[in-house]
């Protein structure tokens, strides 16, 4: 057989049967060349299908004190008295933030191993962080914590529970303060709940297998074509596919009780893009304002910004440059203003004129109904033409 690269369990097997034929080959020889090479690939193809497991953080250390000739004393400086140190090697209590820090310190245990989490990195501690001001309750009513214990016991352990939880995005994740974080959502909006449902959305969106984004993708034709999709009843969701296809992750989930979210724009850890929303208003006109707005934040508030994050609720006013700029930005992107003007759908027209002005641009009645409705300030009209409950059904 000719090697090549093992992409199936076909050729997997395939190559273990050659390889049985070749092992008495003589070394040297082109037998034995494709035999090395043969082996090669099939270790490659092992690694990446069936990866081993991280080692188990407690056994690690009893490993490492082996090796040292330590005894259980001895880790009470780095774990805290002689009763932790039976607790923790005993499986009664997990390890903490803490502890992790000092046997990744003095010990030398990979805190990818003690985290049991490949790659990760201990980010330094942060201060003035009051961690039992987090949603701890929601959070794990939602089951985003990998927690069995009750509340109070989930309050006890609070700074652990979430640093591991947010590991992957680094020490920003968890700052509160939200440093270098723009929100447009009223002055009441908690910090630690929006610190929370941005670790939630980042955490999703890593989960999902996007190609690498390539700056300068959202302009306004592509706003268009992507509003294009409103036009089928499937909308969103193809719109949701088609971001994914250009390197912008999206993810839908639920505000947290005090932030009053509609969406966000989020810069991961790796540059890429985040769209996240809430589908606080069950509206189409309002799903398609709120992907266009925060598409504007990419496309105008992203080059050049590390950890950039918008977070908005699109009923309170303007507040400031970045949020008027990106609301014009997506009322063009979603109807361009001369062929508003052009079929003079200033005032309040028909709703015939409504529907046959959206059949011509081949856009959902819902885009021009909302924004006439915004225009007017007026959230009676044309309430049978702005897809309620349509979209969140969706994505359920």
């Amino acid at each position: 057989m000719i090697p090549k690269v093992i992409k199936t369990e076909k050729d997997y097997e395939s190559a273990l049967a050659r390889i049985n034929d070749l092992m008495d080959v003589d070394p040297g020889t082109p037998e034995g060349d494709e035999l090395e090479l043969l082996v090669t690939l099939v270790e490659l193809y092992e690694k990446a299908k069936y990866p081993i497991d991280l080692p188990d953080p407690v056994e690690a250390i009893k490993f490492r004190m082996e090796q040292l000739g330590l005894r259980q004393k001895d880790l009470i400086p780095f774990i805290g008295s002689r009763s932790k140190v039976s607790e923790v090697l005993s499986r009664q209590r997990p390890l903490s933030i803490a502890m992790i820090r000092k046997l990744n310190a003095g010990l030398g245990l990979p805190a990818e191993i003690l985290l049991r989490e490949p790659g990760a990195k201990l980010a330094q501690p942060l201060e003035g962080v009051d961690w039992e001001r987090f949603p701890l309750s929601e959070m794990l009513k939602r089951k985003w914590l990998n927690f069995q214990g009750n509340l109070s016991e989930a309050r006890k352990q609070a700074a652990n529970l979430i640093s591991a939880w947010a590991v992957r995005l680094g020490a920003d994740a968890l700052q509160p303060a939200l440093l270098r974080q723009h929100v447009r959502a009223g002055s009441e909006a908690d910090s630690y709940a929006l610190a929370a449902w941005r670790i939630r959305v980042s955490l999703l969106a890593l989960e999902q297998d996007v190609p690498k984004y390539p700056t300068g993708t959202v302009t306004p034709q592509f706003v268009r074509d992507l509003v294009g999709l409103s036009y089928l009843d499937k909308g969103p969701l193809l719109a949701r596919e088609y971001l994914l296809k250009s390197g912008i992750h999206f993810v839908v989930e639920t505000h947290l009780p005090h932030t009053h979210l509609d969406g966000a724009a989020i810069k991961l850890p790796d540059g890429s893009p985040l769209i996240a929303m809430t589908l606080r208003h069950d509206r189409l006109d309002n799903f398609w304002f709120t992907l266009c707005h925060e598409l504007a934040h990419v496309a105008l508030h992203f080059e050049g910004e590390e950890s950039k994050a918008f977070f908005d609720d699109l009923d309170q006013a303007e507040v400031d440059t970045y949020e008027k700029d990106a609301d014009q930005w997506a009322a063009e992107g979603l109807i361009p203003r001369d062929l508003w003007r052009a079929a003079k759908m200033e005032g309040t027209p028909t709703t015939r004129k409504v529907l046959a002005f959206a059949a011509n641009l081949r856009v959902s009645p819902a885009i021009p109904a909302g924004r006439i409705r915004k225009e007017k300030g007026d959230y009676k009209v044309f309430s049978g033409l702005i897809g309620n409950k349509k979209v969140r059904k969706l994505f359920v």
